[in-house]
């Protein structure tokens, strides 16, 4: 008889004891999005269709992306606006490491002229100022101007590889989709004016290209407390969790209570007898 009261109670604290390996919460749960950030990857990448669609995300790989953007015009002002949208739009809450560095990386070339400023090419201050324009590189928080990088004309039909870095200040460390999905503008003026007849050619042509995928990105300094429950379902950064009962854990005591019942139920025959 005390054998089986020992089991009883054995099985009922084994039926209390929380599965530590079910619980696991619906956001970690979900299949992840290659191309939303996570833990491991919080690095953004821009692509372009070749033609005048730009977007971005957080995976390394797009097979709808070109590998270089190009655009050209030999004797004509190319205007760059490329706007690289978070896309698909961001389905997580990140929180910035106050003080943590954003770091660009993009690999950028152009044959012409870029600068207004001197008259060493078809942009002329006194006559054309208007035509050219240096390289500028634009980070938005949704419609929120975040940063701008300006990067001073270099040779003329070379490539550069840009790096830059903004320190993340109180207050822009909160990024969502709602009102601050991520967006990267590149803008910038090239003149090109070549010139060719029966005998000669002279000028420069026009061109602009960017490298895309893994040649054109933007680091976040991305929070690891951003990937909290928590945080992600809307609470402060570092918040401890509200106190509940471990999923499944009231249907476990109950489960252990008919448990109990039953052996109390078995044993009180042979009380009687």
């Amino acid at each position: 008889m005390r054998g089986k009261a020992i089991f009883a109670v054995m099985i009922t604290l084994f039926m209390m004891t929380p599965v530590q390996a079910g619980e696991v919460s619906a956001f970690q749960s979900q299949q992840e999005d290659p191309r939303q950030p996570s833990a491991n990857n919080t690095t953004l990448y821009i692509y372009s269709d070749g033609m005048n669609n730009f977007w971005s995300h957080f995976s390394n790989n797009d097979t709808d992306s070109v590998e270089t953007f190009t655009e050209e015009d030999e004797n004509g002002v190319i205007t760059i606006k490329q706007r690289y949208l978070m896309t698909p739009t961001l389905d997580k809450r990140l929180s910035m490491e106050v003080g943590g560095e954003i770091r660009g990386n993009f690999n950028v070339y152009y044959s012409g002229d870029s600068d207004s400023t001197d008259n060493a090419g078809p942009c002329q201050p006194g006559q054309t100022p208007n035509d050219c324009d240096w390289l500028n590189i634009t980070i938005f928080k949704g419609q929120t101007k975040v940063f701008q990088h300006t990067e001073t004309p270099w040779p003329s039909g070379q490539w550069k590889n840009i790096q830059f870095s903004y320190f993340v200040e109180e207050g822009n460390e909160t990024w969502d989709g709602r009102d601050a999905n991520p967006l990267v503008e590149f803008t910038m003026k090239v003149k090109g004016d070549y010139q060719e007849d029966f005998l000669f050619a002279s000028g420069t042509p026009g061109a602009f290209e960017i490298e895309l995928g893994e040649k054109g990105s933007l680091l976040f300094p991305v929070d690891p407390a951003s990937w909290e429950e928590t945080f992600q379902e809307g609470g402060e950064l570092g918040e401890s969790p509200a106190s509940e009962d471990t999923p499944g854990f009231t249907l476990v005591v109950a489960s252990a209570a008919i448990a109990m019942a039953a052996f109390i139920n078995q044993r009180r025959p042979e009380t009687e007898e």
